[in-house]
């Protein structure tokens, strides 16, 4: 299973530079997410990996890129 979940379609490039960029700016992750709701987007944690999901929609974009995949 963890394997399947590492070939999942990371998030589009433009998006990962937007969280990427909110998340130099954030002093915590707490911080970060909280920015990242004011433009419409949430990561959430699943089975290890964090999966960014577009608001209010709650549609799954993919995973963050990971060490290790």
């Amino acid at each position: 299973m963890a394997q399947g979940i590492c070939r999942m379609t990371p998030v589009e490039v433009p998006v990962l530079e937007l969280l990427m960029r909110e998340r130099e700016k954030a002093l915590s992750p707490r911080e970060w997410k909280f920015r990242l709701a004011g433009y419409g987007y949430e990561i959430r944690d699943v089975a290890g990996r964090q999966m960014v999901t577009k608001l209010p929609e709650n549609t799954d974009l993919g995973f963050l890129p990971a060490q290790g995949c």
